[in-house]
């Protein structure tokens, strides 16, 4: 059965990809397509899921910084969309299905939510997961999941178990999870280790102390968050999680599809999505956001949960639901999936189009982590702090040349003012900030960013707002190359092309003193 799953999955999931959708498209349609052919969803799929979410939740908490969780615009805005969703939804299901009110509660409470995995999904490939929108939308999620595991609680009739409170000395942990981290290495002993973490401690560890075992593998892996190979121990866990999730997303297709008046009822339900993310959006540009900051992480968010699946679960099983309310629920959940992963792909573009029309509903006062900053006198501009950018500015710097960086990574940015770099926080993908920023001393722009959408936006908004400088930028595939000179830039530069010429130069340079002192040794002793 398990061969079944596999091929029909990567079937399905390749001719997504073939038709320019996400994977994970290809791989709802193959659990409702297993199940019109009779195919029953086992326990171990569900097992497996719930293991790739733990997974990626880990890898999420090990980017996650709790101190922006305190914000007003995150807490205030989970708080009041749950608030105002729930209340528009109990107030639709009472009108249009008469429902009593504690399956419209249920209802309420479970369509309220939005969904952590897929919003984790869609900003990670984008390298978006801490730029400042992305934040805003994780640190909204986060709030949300602590909502719902208290809403579970409640609803079971369970509460934490009393060994709970061991739970506050996890802190006083983080030494020990450094040395451990140390002493595993590199390669399949890190990735173990990621696992056990991810799966044994936040996964069923958290779940046998009576709480949310999502939960727990977000905050085992927010203590490793600051740990400097946390990045590495992400990337080892990476194609596991990819895998898992398969599952997962399986399992929903699995659950079926209803009968004709539950599909009318899904597409009721989905309708409801564009108000769902204009109100995330309108909550986020009255706390302070940029249209653009609150647009982005609002359509992140325009999804249903998981975890809804998870209440109106619990709403069958206590008699409140019928049955046929888990399909549509499920049907709601995959179709939200299907529609908001490609738009998600092109959000950036949907901005430049809606911009002016976003624009209006800005506030005068900015949030100050979502303003652009100044670069003073800097002659070359380095955007994107990481190795290669990094790389760069030392090498400008020790030239003599007035240098400054810009990375939309507070955590990068921090760093490098640490060690006495100019670098500020800014998103390369905004286009509003080229126009914010002074450039009128800038000679040349260097685009050291990983993804390739930024580096075409970076590149075509300069343009607009009449820069003539140099504009140089990386790039990893040969067919990058044409689409980023086309969108303004004058170079581009393979670095894993060059790379060994680099490496054999830096060698030449050390053999040159050596090769000189052997010849004039020989060239010292007297003919035989």
């Amino acid at each position: 059965m398990m061969a079944w799953w596999i091929l029909c999955a990567f079937a399905l999931g390749l001719l997504a990809r073939r038709l320019g959708l996400p994977p994970l498209v290809g791989f709802l349609a193959a659990g409702f397509l297993l199940d019109g052919l009779g195919v029953r969803a086992e326990p171990v799929l569900a097992e497996l899921g719930h293991v790739g979410v733990w997974l990626l939740l880990f890898t999420i908490g090990l980017k996650l910084r709790f101190r922006s969780l305190m914000r007003p615009e995150v807490w205030v805005t989970a708080l009041a969309h749950m608030v105002l969703t729930g209340a528009a939804a109990v107030w639709l299901v009472r009108g249009a299905g008469g429902l009593g009110w504690p399956a419209a509660l249920a209802l309420g409470a479970a369509f309220a939510f939005s969904s952590t995995v897929l919003t984790a999904i869609i900003l990670e490939p984008k390298r978006e997961l801490r730029a400042f929108h992305g934040r805003v939308a994780i640190g909204v999620l986060v709030v949300q999941d602590v909502v719902a595991v208290a809403l579970l609680a409640a609803g079971d009739g369970q509460t934490p178990s009393p060994w709970a409170w061991l739970l506050l000395v996890l802190p006083l942990l983080r030494p020990l999870l450094d040395r451990l981290v140390h002493l595993t290495g590199h390669g399949e002993l890190l990735a173990l280790l990621g696992v056990l973490l991810a799966v044994a401690g936040g996964g069923y560890g958290f779940q046998a102390l009576g709480l949310s075992p999502e939960l727990g593998s977000l905050v085992l892996g927010a203590l490793l968050a600051g740990h400097p190979r946390a990045a590495e121990l992400g990337g080892t866990l990476w194609a596991l999680k990819e895998v898992f999730l398969v599952c997962f997303f399986l399992s929903i297709g699995l659950a079926g599809l209803p009968a004709l008046p539950g599909l009318l009822g899904a597409g009721a339900l989905l309708l409801v999505l564009p108000v769902k993310a204009a109100l995330f959006f309108v909550l986020l540009t009255m706390a302070g956001l940029r249209a653009r900051s609150g647009f982005l992480a609002a359509l992140s968010l325009a999804s249903y949960s998981e975890f809804g699946l998870i209440v109106i679960q619990l709403g069958v099983d206590r008699g409140l639901l019928a049955s046929q309310w888990l399909q549509i629920a499920a049907v709601a959940v995959a179709a939200s999936f299907a529609i908001a992963a490609p738009l998600n792909r092109l959000a950036h573009p949907l901005f430049v189009r809606w911009e002016r029309r976003l624009a209006r509903w800005e506030r005068e006062q900015r949030h100050p982590d979502d303003e652009p900053l100044s670069v003073g006198s800097a002659e070359v501009l380095v955007v994107g702090m990481g190795r290669v950018g990094s790389g760069a500015y030392r090498y400008l710097k020790d030239l003599g040349l007035q240098v400054v960086g810009l990375d939309s990574d507070m955590a990068k940015v921090e760093s490098h003012l640490q060690q006495g770099r100019r670098v500020v926080y800014a998103d390369a993908e905004d286009p509003d900030l080229w126009h914010r920023l002074r450039l009128e001393r800038v000679r040349a722009v260097m685009l050291a960013l990983p993804d390739v959408e930024a580096k075409l936006i970076a590149s075509r908004q300069l343009r607009l707002r009449g820069y003539r400088g140099l504009i140089a930028a990386t790039h990893v595939f040969d067919d990058e190359r044409s689409p980023i000179l086309a969108a303004g830039c004058d170079l581009t530069y393979n670095y894993f092309n060059e790379a060994g010429t680099g490496f054999a130069a830096h060698i030449a340079d050390a053999l040159q003193p050596v090769a000189s002192g052997q010849a004039l040794g020989r060239r010292a002793q007297p003919p035989k």
